[in-house]
C-alpha cells in the first residue's frame, strides 16, 4: 500500500499562484511516477500533469502548460505542483496520484495505482 498526503489548496483569486505537495509513503519500491488529476463540480476527473522517476520526463495536459510547473524530491518521496496566472476554470479537486511506472505518459491515460485525498482549489473571478 501507499499513501499520499496532499497539502496547499485554497481560495486565491485569478492571476494568483498557489503550490501544491503530495508526500508518498509506505510500499513505494524503487521508481515510480507521480502526477496531479482535478475534478470540478459536475465533471469527470480529468488528468493534469505527471512527472516520471526522471525529473526530465514530464507529461502536461493542453489546459495547463505554460502555468503549471510539475517538480519532484525523490529523497522526500515528494511531488510539488506550482500553479501561476491560476482561472477561474481551474477550481476543483486537486487529487494527487501515484503510478508504479517510471514513465510519467501512462497515467495520462488512467493508469494510477493509488489516489490521495483530495484538496480543494478555489479560483475566484
Amino acid at each position: 500500500q501507499v499513501q499520499l498526503v496532499e497539502s496547499g489548496g485554497g481560495l486565491v483569486q485569478a492571476g494568483d499562484s498557489l503550490r501544491l505537495s503530495c508526500a508518498a509513503s509506505g510500499r513505494t519500491f524503487s521508481t515510480f511516477s507521480m502526477g496531479w488529476f482535478r475534478q470540478a463540480p459536475g465533471k469527470e476527473r480529468e488528468f493534469v500533469v505527471a512527472i516520471g522517476w526522471s525529473t526530465e520526463n514530464t507529461y502536461y495536459a493542453d489546459s495547463v502548460k505554460g502555468r503549471f510547473t510539475i517538480s519532484r524530491d525523490n529523497a522526500k518521496n515528494t511531488v510539488y505542483l506550482q500553479m501561476n496566472s491560476l482561472k477561474p476554470e481551474d477550481t476543483a479537486v486537486y487529487y494527487c496520484a501515484f503510478s508504479h511506472s517510471w514513465r510519467p505518459a501512462p497515467m495520462a491515460r488512467g493508469g494510477v495505482n493509488y489516489w490521495g485525498q483530495g484538496t480543494q482549489v478555489t479560483v475566484s473571478s
